[in-house]
């Protein structure tokens, strides 16, 4: 059993898998998942493309493209290394929070179509129906998403006092 930082590297390996494998089954790709799982674990919060490769034994371009994908949906950020063209990986301590956030700016994209839709099928047809149905649900949900991410803010505030 070898360990880095008191830690049993099998051990975080065994999780770093086993929660990737929860994020593929909610629809994440898999490297994505397995480098955003291998970041979260990390004491510090960030790693470079080579601790990534080394850690996954994945190729480099692997971590690029998974790196991308994370960074697109607002889960981790690139950084430099002061003094060096090397960059780190981090993952927040709010990532969740700011991954929730970007979801909110495509509910109200979808909300924009969804009303463009109704007046384009009409709002008295079956299909405007059902148009107007499913915008009335992600207007509730935006609107419950919105009063959630408050309450958190104030929870978090009171637990890890941020």
């Amino acid at each position: 059993m070898a360990e880095v930082n008191g830690r049993d590297t099998e051990a975080v390996s065994r999780f770093v898998e086993s929660f990737a494998a929860q994020l593929v089954e909610a629809g994440m790709q898999r490297m994505p998942a397995r480098v955003f799982a291998a970041l979260l674990s990390s004491d510090s919060g960030t790693l470079t493309s080579a601790e990534l490769s080394e850690q996954l034994q994945v190729s480099p371009a692997a971590v690029s493209g998974a790196v991308r994908y994370l960074a697109q949906q607002h889960m981790v950020s690139r950084e430099r290394e002061p003094g060096s063209r090397r960059e780190r990986y981090r993952v927040h301590s709010n990532q969740w929070y700011e991954a929730l956030t970007n979801r909110e700016a495509v509910i109200k994209r979808w909300e924009g179509a969804l009303r463009d839709g109704v007046t384009s099928l009409g709002a008295d047809t079956p299909a405007g129906r059902r148009m107007a149905e499913t915008l009335a649900f992600f207007e509730f949900i935006d609107g419950e998403i919105s009063a959630m991410m408050e309450r958190w803010r104030v929870h978090r505030e009171k637990t890890f006092g941020r």
